[in-house]
């Protein structure tokens, strides 16, 4: 293919690029203006396809059916790749939806069939098809007030969640003065801090860690059940001068908590038991991670990063099931790349053009609202992410974003100041701040492709993109994503 430029930058943001960005004022979250891609429904059969290309969730008969009896959806960057929109249209196939770790820190947003959005965080991506049932495994922290303020959402709205949700027992509980704490921690950082959704999620694994945390299955001794928490909300206090605590806070949960665990009872499940009881049952699982690769606690760039494990690790310790058990991983990766929070961020485009990529793919977050910061897609972090996770394909979302570009960048290496290689993704952070990134440019499209859903209808340099991708990463591209709705999406 004919490659129009390559260079190294820094910062690829501090000179304009090229004149091609100017900032949109305001920019219509549907981008009504753009031109739209001629689209040529036809009723070609390709070998594993269905004969229609208008019925694109349905095309590849091959392609979902062959998924594994163990599969897994598994960000790539640093989360909000778009993770929920896949597990949705998959979950048809599946019998189980099971989330594995982190907590309501995660954000997945999904559409009905109807076009009604919802926005999920601690209820797997799943629930919307109603025979799905739905775990939220050991790995999990709940929050309980958020999770039954979604499950009455989800009631209201017509989804029915009754007999469909499983709660581990072995899951610990995530309490709102955690929250609290999880500011007083942001606070006490001053400049050097994370930037977590303050959901509480840090403080919870850290009292799961150090072995003073609540599980789902203490709510069924509420006899002892008042002791562990004076003793977890002293640990706090002792800890924050910010923390006011007294025996009335401690007496007002208490009787929360009773109501909560009548409320709950229905929900709980040895969720280890029933996953392992469903594999022999030959029951078809999909597994949905949250947050991504680059925000993994081990992986990611600590400590910018999340408090649990959500690379393909974390699949096992979170749920119980066996390594031997997990079949294909499906990797999610933005067009380009997101990140919340602080952090280095080697391809992030700094000004109007960030401003550009942030208003045309409405990033801000699910969880928190904030502005995401937006770059060129990475592919060195992509490789990187690969090869921990061990991927058997991607899900290429938010392509049409970069609809109405002249050109679009890829960052496909590093180098030291001194023009040193870097071989991979390193874990120095001040070596990530201070690299140069070696950038692919190639020719952009100029016209809107939401409503494309045959690969061969996409305009010939997005299908450039697309493939430049998998030669540079080495794994298929399966699904493309071009727009929100459960439709939106290409089976290549």
């Amino acid at each position: 293919m004919n490659i129009s430029t390559l260079r190294f930058d820094s910062n690829p943001t501090s000179t304009p690029l090229h004149g091609a960005f100017t900032p949109l004022k305001p920019p219509p979250p549907s981008l009504s203006t753009r031109r739209t891609c001629p689209v040529i429904v036809c009723s070609v059969k390709r070998p594993g396809a269905a004969a229609s290309v208008s019925v694109a969730p349905e095309s590849p008969a091959g392609r979902i059916g062959g998924l594994s009896q163990v599969s897994a959806v598994l960000g790539c960057q640093w989360g909000d790749e778009g993770k929920g929109k896949l597990v949705d249209i998959l979950a048809r196939h599946f019998d189980i939806v099971a989330r594995c770790q982190g907590g309501a820190n995660a954000g997945h947003t999904i559409y009905n069939s109807e076009g009604k959005k919802f926005a999920l965080h601690l209820v797997p991506s799943g629930i919307l098809n109603e025979d799905t049932l739905c775990v939220i495994g050991n790995g999990v922290v709940v929050h309980l007030p958020g999770l039954f303020k979604e499950i009455d959402g989800l009631e209201a709205s017509g989804v029915s969640c009754k007999g469909r949700i499983l709660v581990s027992d072995r899951a610990h509980l995530l309490f709102d003065f955690h929250q609290l704490v999880d500011g007083l921690r942001e606070a006490e950082l001053a400049k050097s801090f994370i930037g977590t959704t303050k959901r509480g999620i840090g403080p919870c694994y850290s009292s799961k860690m150090i072995r003073n945390g609540i599980r789902v299955s203490d709510l069924r001794h509420m006899d002892t059940f008042p002791q562990k928490l004076d003793l977890l909300l002293s640990d706090a206090a002792s800890r924050f001068q910010g923390f006011n605590y007294g025996p009335d806070m401690l007496r007002e949960e208490v009787e929360r908590y009773k109501g909560y665990a009548e409320r709950l009872e229905p929900f709980i499940a040895d969720t280890v038991h029933f996953m392992n009881d469903s594999i022999l049952q030959k029951k078809k699982i999909l597994v949905e991670g949250g947050q991504a690769t680059m925000l993994d606690v081990d992986f990611g760039t600590y400590p910018f990063v999340t408090s649990s494990s959500p690379s393909a690790g974390g699949i096992c310790t979170g749920l119980g099931i066996a390594p031997r058990a997990l079949g294909d991983l499906v990797g999610v990766v933005k067009a380009y790349t997101t990140r919340v929070g602080s952090g280095p961020f080697p391809t992030e485009i700094l000004g109007k053009g960030g401003d550009v990529l942030r208003f045309a793919g409405q990033e801000f977050g699910t969880t928190t609202g904030r502005p995401r910061r937006c770059g060129w897609l990475d592919i060195v972090a992509l490789k990187y992410c690969c090869q921990i996770n061990g991927f058997s394909s991607l899900n290429l979302t938010k392509l049409d974003v970069l609809s109405d570009l002249p050109e679009v960048q890829l960052g496909v290496a590093y180098k030291q100041i001194d023009g040193t290689p870097i071989e991979s993704f390193p874990a120095d952070l001040r070596l990530l701040e201070q690299l140069k990134v070696k950038y692919e440019v190639l020719p952009g499209w100029t016209c809107d492709i939401s409503s494309v859903r045959s690969y061969s209808d996409l305009p010939k340099a997005a299908r450039q993109y697309v493939e430049r991708i998998e030669e540079l990463v080495g794994i298929p591209i399966h699904y493309i994503g071009v727009g929100p709705g459960r439709d939106a999406l290409i089976y290549k």
